[in-house]
């Protein structure tokens, strides 16, 4: 049978504008659907809007610190409008410049929604045309949930707005609520602190965070109480109400917490429910993932799936390298599997949360015995500005091998830090090698190759 493409790609994301590219440049036919804008979360509502948000709320804190310098200032206004039209403008820049290179590689780009109708029939929604493919890539991603789990739906849910609303707001909440412990929680948490607002974060868990090392939790929780983020742990919504312009949240506490908005950052789930990959033999998981093997190949044999819609790790350089796999193996005959051990991964608050390899908790889970080295500091940085802002650095080694197993660091500037530490980590690189690096002086990175005296050890 003759195919309309060698290719279809569903998703114009990180993901699926490197692998359609990738392919085509191998001289395949290659299709791209994307229903709404070219650069999918990460460019238009995640990454690269999230970072500069972050930037222009840090700038709060520069000013605090600048007399400490010798700067005067006099007094300084934020204006919330400024911001989102320079950032909607950058934004615009890149998707243009994505769609233009997409185009450049020989890739037709299709502005609909694909669903599948067969195997190897895709169905264009708004044109209500098929087109046919002889491979197919599920690419497209993840969105914001409005569950708690699986099945407890927030009465008032509805009136919160989720990360994708938050970049598009008319005007700067003067109290927010931001219900979740993760990434996108703890970061918005941060971004509308330093831009003014007065911020509650509403998590049900012990700690922020899980699954970064135990002592980077503990820090960074202090340090939003420290900087005035009222912390609710152990706390949810049970409803949410309007009255008059406001919002009203009960929470399992019994409290009643008035604000402008309420942010839900509680989970995301995969763009899978529309798609009727039921009519080509592809299976999903509980949460709605694509399965796939080690290939990222899905039940059905001629479909694969990258990214967030897999659920595996929800990283967008995880998603780039997976699709660099899915074209090595499937358009260049060199079968290769996505490796995603010592992937980096880094949470802006203010001060970064970085971390590359295991946490003392999951090294120890592994049947590890560690040695552990801390250090615990006030940076340079900090020394004149007056304020109490720590940086904490954490080297997890193995006790037999010396092999270096994980590295985290709470502190500024931690996420450029921990992306030169992933590099020495995937080369197997051992405590000594850290010891006997000369360290770059002054700066925090040189803690890394200074810690000498051992915290504690663990069997």
């Amino acid at each position: 049978m003759k195919y309309d493409y060698d290719l279809f790609v569903i998703g114009g994301g990180s993901g699926g504008v490197r692998a359609s590219r990738m392919a085509a440049m191998t001289g395949a036919r290659v299709a791209l659907a994307e229903e709404s804008r070219m650069g999918g979360t990460c460019v238009i509502r995640g990454c690269i809007p999230k970072k500069l948000l972050v930037y222009a709320s840090q700038f709060s804190e520069n000013f605090l610190d600048a007399p400490g310098f010798g700067w005067s200032i006099g007094e300084t206004k934020f204006d919330w409008p400024t911001l989102i039209a320079n950032k909607d403008r950058e934004i615009a820049r890149l998707e243009a410049l994505y769609t233009k290179n997409v185009r450049a590689a020989g890739v037709e780009i299709i502005a609909d929604r694909a669903i599948f109708e067969d195997p190897h029939t895709m169905r264009l929604v708004n044109a209500n045309r098929t087109v046919t493919a002889e491979k197919i890539l599920i690419a497209t991603g993840n969105r914001p949930t409005r569950e708690m789990g699986t099945s407890h739906v927030i009465p008032g849910g509805e009136l919160c707005i989720t990360s994708n609303e938050a970049f598009h707001l008319s005007q700067m909440p003067g109290r927010i609520l931001i219900a979740g412990g993760g990434y996108i929680a703890l970061e918005f948490a941060h971004i509308f602190h330093g831009l003014g607002a007065h911020v509650s974060l509403v998590y049900r868990g012990e700690k922020p965070l899980r699954g970064f090392d135990d002592d980077m939790r503990t820090a960074l929780c202090d340090s939003m109480r420290d900087r005035g983020i009222e912390v609710l742990l152990g706390c949810e919504f049970t409803k949410v109400e309007k009255r008059g312009s406001r919002l009203h949240a009960e929470t399992n506490k019994g409290a009643s917490i008035e604000c402008d908005q309420i942010l839900l950052a509680i989970g995301r789930q995969p763009n899978t429910d529309a798609l009727h990959v039921e009519k080509a033999g592809v299976e999903l998981g509980k949460k709605g993932e694509v399965k796939v093997d080690a290939y990222s190949r899905s039940t059905a044999p001629h479909i694969w799936a990258i990214g967030d819609v897999t659920d595996r790790l929800q990283l967008t350089p995880v998603a780039i390298h997976e699709a660099m796999c899915f074209v090595e193996s499937v358009f260049k005959n060199n079968p290769t599997a996505p490796d995603h051990l010592h992937v980096p991964s880094a949470v802006f608050t203010t001060p970064e949360v970085a971390a590359v390899g295991l946490s003392e908790e999951k090294a120890l889970l592994k049947g590890h015995s560690v040695d552990v080295y801390k250090s615990h500091f006030r940076p340079l940085l900090h020394t004149l500005g007056g304020r109490n802002v720590r940086t904490l650095m954490k080297m997890i080694v193995d006790s037999k091998s010396g092999k270096v197993l994980g590295c985290h660091i709470f502190g500024d500037h931690a996420a450029e830090i921990i992306q030169v530490a992933a590099v020495a980590l995937r080369m197997g690189a051992t405590k000594k090698d850290f010891d006997t690096t000369i360290a770059l002086h002054p700066t925090a990175a040189e803690e890394l190759v200074t810690m000498r005296t051992k915290s504690y050890s663990k069997p």
